[in-house]
């Protein structure tokens, strides 16, 4: 049924890097970067928030942002893929297609209509900290989808403790952070991008990794945009930084999202959802740098140090392969 274009010839180059990302010192290293880079991403956000002079209640205008965003981040990926396998990103199709679609629905649209929404009420850190929920939920997802091949263990059951821990210590803690919606929404974010994992795991599996993070990110990001103009939201650059800073968080996404793919595509998911943790680690640092947001703040720092722990215990279990 859906299919797509590839020859064998042509799938020589992604079948590399799928070697190359399966390496898990390699797995590590460039986990470790994709999650850096997407706790790079609140701060910027809400310093473009500034440079757009886009209010907290002004929802249609988030949304606009946001799917700018990601449809430049598409055409990122769409420029890197030509360049790196030097040829047009072959486009899937049939239930393909669709599935590829749908991810973009979810995982872009869904998950970041809910983040933007979050980044306007709460402070960085505060939001860094509770969205790293997302990788304690990859670990326990993946205990149920793939049973003995990718199990819940006492260590990694441990991790996933001591991170909700910290994310409990921090949420009781921070007083003036963030609303009541604003920490609902970055929770129900953070399920979202849980809930993708698995499922971008299975369609990379048939479809190239760059053809599905163009889709992903050109669908979803059109979506939030339609949706956004159509309800009267605006863009309106109040500085020569505006424009930077959302070519920089496009960058991001590209960058993130393409990594993302092929990290889950050729590694259990447990082992690489579990440094989502580095994400309110880069957070609380540039927030602080970039927004002046407080840095030693005792709940803070208590949370990082118990989700650090979480990442030291979900992997020191042993890897079993998929």
């Amino acid at each position: 049924m859906g299919h797509t274009s590839d020859t064998p010839a042509q799938q020589a180059a992604p079948s590399r890097i799928d070697a190359f990302f399966a390496v898990p010192a390699v797995a590590v290293v460039m986990a470790i970067l994709c999650n850096a880079m997407w706790g790079s991403a609140f701060p910027f956000i809400k310093m473009g928030y500034r440079l757009f002079a886009i209010d907290a209640a002004d929802t249609p205008s988030i949304l606009c942002f946001a799917g700018v965003r990601f449809m430049l981040g598409a055409v990122l990926v769409w420029l890197f893929g030509l360049l790196l396998e030097r040829r047009p990103l072959p486009m899937p199709r049939g239930r393909d297609l669709a599935a590829c679609c749908a991810l973009g629905l979810w995982q872009t649209s869904t998950q970041y209509f809910f983040y933007y929404n979050a980044v306007a009420l709460l402070t960085g850190a505060l939001g860094g900290i509770l969205n790293s929920t997302q990788s304690f939920m990859g670990v326990i997802l993946a205990h149920f989808l793939y049973g003995k091949a990718d199990r819940m263990t006492l260590p990694k059951a441990l991790g996933c403790v001591l991170g909700f821990g910290g994310v409990l210590v921090v949420t009781l803690g921070d007083g003036a952070g963030g609303s009541p919606a604003g920490i609902a929404c970055m929770l129900l974010a953070s399920a979202v991008f849980a809930s993708s994992g698995p499922w971008n795991k299975a369609v990379t599996r048939r479809v190239n990794s760059f053809s599905v993070t163009c889709l992903n990110l050109g669908v979803g990001g059109l979506v939030l945009a339609v949706l956004g103009f159509a309800m009267g939201g605006s863009l309106h650059p109040q500085s020569m930084g505006a424009v930077p800073v959302l070519l920089i968080l496009a960058l991001i996404s590209a960058v993130g999202y393409v990594l993302w793919a092929l990290l889950m595509k050729n590694n259990p998911v447990s082992r690489i959802s579990v440094f989502g943790l580095v994400i309110p680690v880069v957070n609380v640092l540039l927030s602080a740098v970039l927004n002046g947001e407080p840095l030693f703040k005792w709940n803070y720092l208590a949370a990082l140090a118990l989700v650090c722990a979480g990442i030291v215990l979900v992997n020191r279990a042993p890897k079993r392969s998929e």
